[in-house]
C-alpha cells in the first residue's frame, strides 16, 4: 500500500496519537499530553496543555543545533536587481533585536501588531519578532489601499504598525507610507507608533511623534529571548475580506499550526533540512505565512523571498533562472502564474534553457488547476506537477499528492486524495451524503485537524455562521465538486460559481476545463449571467497564447469562438447552453491571481460594483465591460 494511504489509515485509527507523535518534531517548553480537547465542541482545540514559541522553533533551535551558518532566507528582487542571503544566525540576531525594539515601544504578549510591508526581509523579521514576544501579527497585503487598511486597523486594534516607505511594482513606486497615513486618518483606532523602513527608491517624510525610522528603533535595542506561549494562543490574524462591513479575521493558533506545518514539509512537499524551498507568493497571503516563513524555517530550509512577477520582470524565464541559480528543490506557485508563463512561452523555451536538475516537483494551489495547464507544465518540465487544495482557513493542504510519502497516480483536474486529519465528504444542499462522481458541496467532518482556524477574530458567532451552521458536524469549505471511485477529490470551484441553467446545475470548472483544452487558449473564465429565459446562462472569456495572432473582434476570432462553443457542446453537452464567448487580452485578477468572477458577473448583469482594492490592473475592467455590457437577450 502507498505510504500516503498508510498514513491516512494510521490517522483514522488513532487520530490523537497520530498528532501527538507529529508534535514531537517541535521544541516545547511544556510538552502536550492532550491532542484535541473536544470540550470546545463542535470543533475542538489542539494541544491545550502544551507551551512553546513559534520564533524559537523557526530560528533559535537551528542555531542551537549548530546550523547557524546555514542559509535561512534568500531575498531575490527583480525590481532592484539584487539579492541578499541571510543565515539562521543572522536571522536570529535581526529578529531578537527587533523584538527588543518592539518591547521598548510597549509591545507585549497578546498585543496585535499590523505589518504593512512589501516583499523585503524586514517583513519576515517583523513577523518572527512578534512571534518571539507572543504578540499577534496581522500582515496586510501591500496591494490593499487606505480604506481596507483602515478597516483592519479598527478591527485588530494594533499597539504598533510596521511599514515601509514604499513598495516596487513594474514601472512604478507604491507609496506605502502615504497609504498608511491616509488609512490612519480614516481609522478610529490609533496605534502608539509606526515603525517605518526607509527604502532608497522612495523615502518617506516621517511624521513627528508617531513615526520612527526602522534603524533608529533598532539602535541599542536589547536582544530578547522567546516568550513561551500556550499552544492555543493566537499566532496571527489574517483577514480574508472586509472591504465592506466587518472583516473576516482568520485566527491561527500557535501549537496546532506549527505541528501541521512541521508535518507537511517533509511529508507533503518532500523537502529536507538545508534544501531550498520556494513558494512564489506574497507574505500577505496564507501561502506566504505558511510556506515562505514558518514552514520552511521550521524545517531548516533556505526559503526564497521573491520581489517580482512570473512574467515581465523581465520575461517568462524568471522562475526557471531562480530555480537554477539557487538550486530550488520544490517550487510552489499559483496556476495563474503557470498560465501566464504558458501564454508567453508556450513552447517552454525558457525551461529548456535553464538547468532544472535540482527541481523535484512543481506544486500548484490557490485556485483550480485546469488539466491543460497541469499537462503542459508536466510535459515541459518533465517533473511531477502536483495540484493541491487548501484555504486561508485551513492554513495547510487538505488534499494533496504527498511527494514525501510516495506519489499516487496523478489525475489532471484532481488534487488527489485527502491528507491525514481531513475526512472529506460530499453533501447535497439538504445535508445528505452523495455517491461517488456526484457533484455537491465539499465538507470536512469535525473536528478540524491541527493548523485550521479555531475561530474568527472577535467574532465566534460569525465563525459558526460562515463555516459550521450549514451542515452540523461538518466544516463547510464553500467549494463544490465530487469524489470519484478511487477516493480522488475533484474541486470544481466555489459553490456560488455553480450555474443553474434552466434547472440544470453546471460547474464553471467543467466549462472552463473544456475551453482550456483548446490548443489556442492560454487561460479562461466562465461566469453565469442573468438570462430572462433560462435564469442563468454561461459566458466564456478566453485569453489566447502568445503568437496565435487572432485579434479580439476579428473574423478569425469569430471562427475561433465558434470552435470553442462546439467544443463545450461536445464535452459538456447541449445542456450547458453555451453560446457566448469572447476573446480578451487579459482577465481581471487580484494580485494573488484569483479571477474576479463576481465583478464580471455584476458587469454583465448591469449591477453596481466596486473595483476591488487588490485588483492587479484596474484598466482591464474597461475591456471586460466593453464585451460583457453588450446584451444578447
Amino acid at each position: 500500500m502507498n505510504r500516503q494511504l498508510q498514513e491516512y489509515e494510521r490517522w483514522r485509527a488513532e487520530p490523537q496519537r497520530f498528532w501527538l507523535e507529529a508534535a514531537q518534531a517541535l521544541h516545547w517548553t511544556r510538552t502536550p499530553t492532550v491532542g484535541c480537547d473536544l470540550s470546545d465542541a463542535p470543533n475542538g482545540r489542539w494541544f491545550g496543555d502544551g507551551e512553546l514559541n513559534a520564533c524559537e522553533n523557526a530560528v533559535d533551535r537551528h542555531v542551537a543545533a549548530g546550523r547557524g551558518e546555514h542559509t535561512a532566507l534568500i531575498h531575490v528582487s527583480a525590481m532592484t536587481h539584487s539579492e541578499r542571503r541571510i543565515s539562521y544566525a543572522q536571522l536570529l540576531d535581526e529578529v531578537a533585536r527587533l523584538a527588543g525594539a518592539l518591547r521598548r515601544l510597549g509591545v507585549k504578549a497578546g498585543d496585535r501588531v499590523i505589518i504593512y510591508m512589501p516583499m523585503v526581509p524586514e517583513a519576515v523579521f517583523a513577523m518572527l519578532a512578534c512571534a518571539r514576544l507572543g504578540a499577534i501579527h496581522s500582515v496586510v497585503f501591500g496591494g490593499f489601499a487606505a480604506r481596507e487598511l483602515a478597516v483592519r486597523i479598527d478591527d485588530a486594534k494594533p499597539t504598533l504598525i510596521l511599514s515601509a516607505s514604499c513598495g516596487l511594482e513594474p514601472g512604478r513606486v507604491v507609496d506605502y507610507h502615504g497609504l498608511l497615513c491616509k488609512a490612519m486618518e480614516h481609522a478610529n483606532h490609533q496605534p502608539s507608533h509606526c515603525l517605518i523602513l526607509q527604502r532608497p527608491q522612495g523615502p518617506a517624510t516621517l511624521r513627528a511623534e508617531i513615526d520612527i525610522e526602522w534603524q533608529e528603533a533598532l539602535r541599542d535595542a536589547p536582544r530578547v529571548d522567546p516568550v513561551p506561549m500556550p499552544a492555543h494562543a493566537p499566532l496571527y490574524v489574517l483577514y480574508t475580506s472586509g472591504t465592506t462591513g466587518k472583516p473576516k479575521g482568520v485566527v491561527r493558533d500557535t501549537g496546532g499550526y506549527l505541528v501541521a506545518l512541521a508535518w507537511s514539509m517533509p511529508n507533503v512537499y518532500g523537502t529536507n533540512p538545508g534544501e531550498t524551498f520556494w513558494a512564489a507568493s506574497d507574505i500577505g497571503w496564507v501561502v506566504g505565512h505558511s510556506y515562505i516563513v514558518y514552514g520552511p524555517l521550521l524545517q531548516g530550509c533556505a526559503s526564497i523571498l521573491y520581489e517580482g512577477k512570473p512574467v515581465g520582470t523581465p520575461d517568462a524565464g524568471a522562475y526557471w533562472r531562480i530555480v537554477e541559480q539557487y538550486r530550488v528543490t520544490t517550487l510552489f506557485t499559483a496556476p495563474t502564474a503557470m498560465r501566464a508563463i504558458k501564454r508567453e512561452d508556450p513552447d517552454g523555451k525558457f525551461m529548456r534553457e535553464a538547468r532544472l536538475d535540482s527541481l523535484r516537483a512543481l506544486f500548484l494551489a490557490g485556485e483550480r488547476a485546469d488539466p491543460d495547464t497541469v499537462r503542459w507544465a508536466a510535459e515541459k518540465l518533465d517533473r511531477p506537477v502536483i495540484d493541491h487544495w487548501w484555504q486561508t482557513e485551513t492554513g495547510w493542504p487538505m488534499v494533496a499528492n504527498a511527494l514525501g510519502l510516495g506519489l499516487l497516480p496523478i489525475k489532471p483536474g484532481s488534487p488527489t486524495r485527502a491528507l491525514p486529519g481531513y475526512q472529506i465528504e460530499v453533501l447535497d444542499s439538504e445535508g445528505c451524503a452523495l455517491p461517488p462522481n456526484t457533484q455537491g458541496e465539499l465538507v470536512i467532518k469535525l473536528p478540524l485537524p491541527p493548523g485550521c482556524l479555531p475561530t474568527l477574530w472577535n467574532d465566534p458567532a460569525g465563525f459558526h455562521a460562515a463555516y459550521l451552521r450549514a451542515h452540523p458536524g461538518y466544516y463547510t469549505t464553500g467549494d463544490g465538486g465530487h469524489i470519484d471511485e478511487d477516493g480522488y477529490v475533484h474541486v470544481m470551484g466555489r459553490i456560488d460559481d455553480v450555474i443553474n441553467v434552466a434547472g440544470h446545475r453546471l460547474s464553471t470548472g467543467e466549462l472552463e476545463q473544456a475551453l482550456a483544452g483548446h490548443a489556442a487558449v492560454a487561460e479562461c473564465a466562465v461566469i453565469g449571467v442573468a438570462d430572462a429565459l433560462k435564469g442563468t446562462s454561461p459566458v466564456g472569456l478566453v485569453v489566447l497564447k502568445a503568437g496565435i495572432g487572432v485579434a479580439a473582434g476579428s473574423p478569425a476570432a469569430a471562427t475561433l469562438v465558434a470552435e470553442l462553443v462546439r467544443r463545450v457542446r461536445d464535452e459538456v453537452g447541449p445542456v450547458a447552453s453555451f453560446q457566448r464567448c469572447h476573446v480578451v487580452t487579459r482577465l481581471p485578477k487580484t494580485r494573488s491571481g484569483k479571477v474576479l468572477r463576481a465583478t464580471m458577473r455584476a458587469i454583465a448583469d448591469g449591477r453596481p460594483f466596486d473595483i476591488p482594492a487588490t485588483i492587479e490592473d484596474p484598466a482591464v475592467i474597461d475591456e471586460i465591460r466593453a464585451v460583457l455590457e453588450v446584451r444578447h437577450d
